[in-house]
């Protein structure tokens, strides 16, 4: 009876990682649930208010795309467990823009920011890395940017492969 269990159990097991590999990338995203650290400025000489905007941006960004089970803000208590990841954000460029000359030329005044984008497992893996940019060239204002970037993340996770969290978790024993 204990050797039927044990088949059973191993069959239980394989049957149901084969399903988790089967399904859509979209799909097997949405089991995962995703902590968003606060942004890194890396070496650049950004604003804090430009951060914060790239911030809460992003948790926006991301809750639309209802790619995942939930966003939570970085330090969120509840943001526990293993199917959880965290994105870290750092800022490589910044450009900063002028509303005026934008309003008035169509070659300068643009608002450029480019940022590095990971998606790590609770135990510290890398399972997602991008360089991400977001800029504001005719029309808006300089915080425009920040909502662009924020866009381009979430789209660029959203066509990322993300493993399924079982198989995660099992590749770091």
């Amino acid at each position: 009876m204990k050797a039927f269990r044990k088949i059973l159990s191993a069959a239980f097991v394989v049957a149901f990682l084969s399903t988790m590999a089967a399904l859509p990338p979209r799909l097997l995203a949405q089991t995962w649930s995703v902590q968003v650290q606060k942004v890194d400025p890396g070496d650049v000489n950004i604003e804090p208010a430009f951060r914060a905007a790239i911030y809460e941006n992003l948790l926006v960004e991301l809750a639309k795309t209802k790619q995942f089970k939930q966003v939570f803000r970085g330090g969120d208590r509840n943001a526990t467990g293993p199917d959880v990841l965290t994105l870290k954000t750092t800022v490589r460029k910044y450009t900063p823009g002028s509303e005026t000359r934008r309003a008035v030329t169509t070659v300068s005044g643009a608002t450029k920011l480019e940022v590095q984008s990971q998606l790590f497992t609770r135990e510290g893996k890398v399972v997602l890395e991008r360089v991400v940019d977001g800029n504001v060239r005719f029309f808006g204002g300089n915080l425009r940017a920040t909502h662009n970037l924020a866009r381009n993340v979430a789209e660029a996770l959203k066509k990322s492969d993300l493993p399924a969290p079982t198989l995660a978790v099992r590749e770091q024993k």
